[in-house]
């Protein structure tokens, strides 16, 4: 039986925690590329043609990581010979012992993953032991080959009840990778974070594999049953009628609005510098209420006219968008409560709006800011008592709004999970997609402008 071990705070150098990362999956599907390209974010690049080819050892980031790369597996048309997946298995096992800390099952976008995968994959995977799914992840490989117009998810939904299974089994915990993309380093730092985040969900605790034997054991798989001798694994509903794992938010609003305190607030830190104006994009990410947050602060937009925003504000918000790739799931306008709006302001604001698209509108929830102002009148009754512009407003935004008390943001996180659960809910009216906006001005340069976003 495979058992887990704990070497929270094994450490290999000063204060560097190693990390073991194993990476599986069949031929074709980007191990090799994947292992590239993890390797040109070292430090100190080295020569990693030692005895152990498969094992490449590197500082990367603030640690030092084991990636163990292995052979291919075949898609049989038959039935899976034990005898072969013993010896794979013992490969494995001495390869990365004493075991991983993660495990990256690679899947190739643009290839089908079908019912024959799932049970090879399967079939391969539980014969490293029992438990080994709360130490896994899916790895999708050349995202490049999305369309521009469908995010991940919406190939995860596309994929079939096969591959929803996957990603269901390994905790809905799922990364894309473009091999061919410039910008490895965020890539990689991304995929890192995530890992880490699995460790620290097993306390630290890596894998410790079963020794080959021709016996599987393994945790009871949801909706399996035997029929006469063949496993059948039941169809289960896809995975994104539940909320999603990965929260994406872009921040836009007034200048002066609240929108990095808002973000401070949401990611129950000081992530983004407030008190000042924000002069280009900027992106933070934390783990919160059970889902990985990530949010994009912009530069504020002009009050009275969109005409009266600077194109280079405009290409700042365009690029924050884009550090939400595929795109953000919702859009959180930000309004001070303190703030009256006139029928001026509030055509500012859908004209801002309409820079991501005619559908921006579906996927806007109104974040009132300053809610301590309020002093003890429900949201409800400020909305009615401004005149009616904020009634215009919220039907504009199909009456998605929520506010926060950043003197309270220390005190009751209440406030932002139910803010997280109107979003998911809003995200589950929209089809589970993520809003991927229209470029903003067209004749605008992205080229003058593409290095400036900061990433933190």
């Amino acid at each position: 039986m495979a058992t887990v071990s704990s070497d929270l705070n094994a450490v290999e150098g000063p204060c560097l925690p190693m990390r073991r990362l194993l990476l599986l999956g069949f031929q074709g599907s980007g191990k090799t590329s994947t292992l590239s390209t993890i390797l040109s974010q070292e430090k100190t690049p080295s020569d990693h043609s030692q005895t152990e080819q498969h094992q490449h050892c590197l500082d990367i980031l603030n640690g030092k990581l084991l990636v163990i790369d292995t052979p291919g597996w075949q898609l049989e048309t038959g039935d899976t010979s034990y005898e072969r997946d013993s010896e794979n298995q013992q490969f494995i096992i001495d390869q990365c012992s004493p075991g991983p800390h993660a495990v990256l099952l690679v899947v190739p976008i643009g290839a089908p993953f079908t019912e024959h995968h799932w049970q090879g994959l399967w079939c391969q995977v539980r014969a490293l032991g029992a438990g080994i799914w709360r130490h896994t992840m899916v790895l999708f490989t050349f995202s490049d080959q999305l369309p521009q117009d469908k995010g991940v998810e919406e190939f995860i939904v596309d994929g079939g009840a096969a591959l929803q299974r996957l990603v269901e089994r390994c905790g809905c915990r799922y990364h894309t990778l473009d091999n061919t993309s410039s910008d490895n380093g965020t890539q990689i730092a991304e995929l890192m974070q995530k890992v880490e985040e699995m460790v620290q969900d097993n306390q630290g605790w890596f894998f410790e594999m079963d020794r080959p034997n021709l016996v599987f054991e393994d945790e009871a798989i949801q909706g399996e049953r035997e029929d006469d001798g063949v496993t059948v694994v039941e169809r289960t509903p896809a995975m994104f009628r539940s909320p999603p794992r990965e929260l994406r938010l872009l921040l836009v609003g007034w200048r002066g609005a609240g929108k990095s305190s808002a973000g401070n607030v949401l990611l129950g830190c000081r992530a983004f510098e407030s008190g000042r104006p924000t002069e280009v994009s900027v992106r933070h990410q934390a783990f919160v209420a059970g889902r990985r947050l990530t949010v994009v602060d912009t530069p504020g937009w002009d009050w009275f006219s969109v005409q009266r925003t600077p194109s280079n504000v405009r290409k700042q918000i365009k690029q924050g968008a884009g550090l939400l790739h595929p795109g953000p799931h919702a859009l959180l306008m930000v309004i001070p409560v303190v703030s009256s709006l006139t029928p001026k302001k509030r055509q500012a604001l859908k004209s801002h709006l309409e820079m991501f698209g005619e559908e921006a509108c579906l996927h806007t929830l109104v974040l009132f800011s300053c809610g301590d102002w309020l002093d003890g009148t429900s949201i409800e009754d400020h909305i009615q008592q401004d005149g009616g512009e904020l009634l215009k407003l919220m039907k504009h935004c199909w009456n998605c709004y929520h506010v926060l008390d950043c003197t309270k943001a220390n005190k009751d996180r209440t406030q932002v999970t139910e803010l997280l659960h109107k979003i998911e809910e809003m995200v589950a009216e929209n089809g589970q997609k993520p809003f991927l906006p229209v470029k903003l001005n067209q004749e605008l340069d992205e080229e003058e402008t593409s290095g400036r976003c900061t990433l933190q």
